[in-house]
């Protein structure tokens, strides 16, 4: 083996310079697929509706580790960048492109990592796998989900997954996500009786019950938290009566709300919840759940300790285990295998001028190469 660690910024500013807004492939996976080939990764493409997918396996044997990503950007927008948003520029020691940070740069410090590993280890124990999709930034339909589904019927489920988000605060590591909240919008129409605004006792304003069913909901915190979670949140999103005329109580109103949810509630308990609160107010309504993902937790243990393992021997420091932010594509992998996220530091993701220090990058790889270490004893 080389004394010389691989380099992971040739790899980042070659995906980077793939166009690839989600939902758009632009070539990206094809690089990807290109640099794991020779590595002996079996690569199996697969595209659902307008998303590519890629997931590529070396070895059959458990214990199976998994590196979950995206290769699919948010669009960069048309003013502000120092150069193009795809150029995938080194300038002053730092990488700059879209997905620099989110995270193509990531899978590229996994891949450089992967590399050293296998060149210091050809006979390690089990197996490693990369799922990585295209559309995490997009509706998150046609990806991930879709290729978990796969893996079930074709035997490949791992038995870890580590997504490899930007999950660092302030310093490469400092942060292990072991868990998100669950999220999920209601969608309520609330029913009265129209009438003139002068005759109140001819009819029935829906407005006057929504904003009390309202209060009820955020009079008092649903909960005040768990172990690992923050407490719940629930949100008015949006208030909305479409009523042009100011002597005319309207025969409907309607609110969004939105929940943040830890691992004390599920979506269908607090759906039960809402119901109770507006049959409270004697409501007419009707409401749509739409549930992006459950809370989950990976519950500290063996993988969660390897991985603590690896960023003390990377950095020097713990790791703070956290579940806080939105969601990811950790939540549909939560309901096969124990998940964990760790990546770089986060400051610049979506952000015009997206970079990535490339000492940064370079320390991820290293982070990467000695959680596979830890992983695969």
């Amino acid at each position: 083996m080389s004394n010389t660690p691989t380099d992971p910024v040739p790899l980042a500013q070659a995906l980077i310079r793939c166009p690839s807004v989600t939902p758009a492939d632009a070539g990206a996976l094809g690089v990807l697929e290109a640099a794991l080939a020779p590595l002996g990764f079996a690569c199996h493409r697969m595209r659902f509706g307008e998303t590519e997918n890629l997931f590529a396996r070396r070895g059959t044997e458990s214990p199976h580790f998994c590196y979950a990503g995206h290769t699919d950007v948010v669009p960069p927008g048309e003013q502000g960048w120092t150069d193009g948003p795809f150029s995938g520029v080194v300038r002053d020691g730092t990488l700059y492109g879209r997905g620099a940070c989110d995270m193509k740069g990531g899978i590229a410090a996994f891949v450089a990592g992967l590399t050293d590993f296998l060149a210091a280890n050809p006979n390690h124990a089990g197996s490693i796998s990369l799922l990585i999709t295209g559309d995490e930034e997009g509706p998150a339909k046609d990806g991930t989900t879709r290729v978990l589904d796969w893996m079930a019927e074709t035997g490949h489920i791992p038995d870890m997954a580590l997504v490899g988000e930007p999950t660092s605060r302030a310093a490469l590591g400092d942060i292990v996500k072991v868990g998100r909240r669950g999220s999920m919008t209601a969608y309520i129409t609330l029913f009265g009786t129209q009438g003139h605004s002068a005759y109140p006792q001819r009819a029935d304003n829906p407005i006057h019950r929504l904003v009390r069913v309202l209060h009820r909901l955020t009079a008092a915190p649903i909960d005040q938290g768990s172990e690992f979670f923050e407490a719940t949140t629930l949100q008015v999103t949006g208030f909305d009566v479409g009523n042009t005329a100011n002597n005319v109580i309207p025969a409907e109103a309607r609110a969004m709300l939105n929940i943040r949810f830890n691992d004390l509630h599920t979506s269908a308990g607090l759906t039960e919840h809402l119901h109770a609160a507006l049959r409270a107010e004697g409501a007419r309504y009707e409401m749509r759940i739409d549930c992006s993902g459950e809370s989950f937790l990976t519950s500290p243990g063996p993988f969660v300790d390897g991985l603590q393992r690896a960023v003390e021997r990377a950095t020097g420091r713990p790791a703070t285990l956290d579940t806080g932010g939105g969601t990811s594509d950790a939540r549909f992998i939560a309901r096969f295998c124990p998940v964990a996220e760790l990546g770089g530091v986060g400051s610049t993701m979506h952000k015009v001028d997206e970079c990535v220090p490339v000492a940064e990058l370079r320390d991820l790889a290293t982070l990467y190469r000695l959680v596979l270490e830890e992983s695969l004893r």
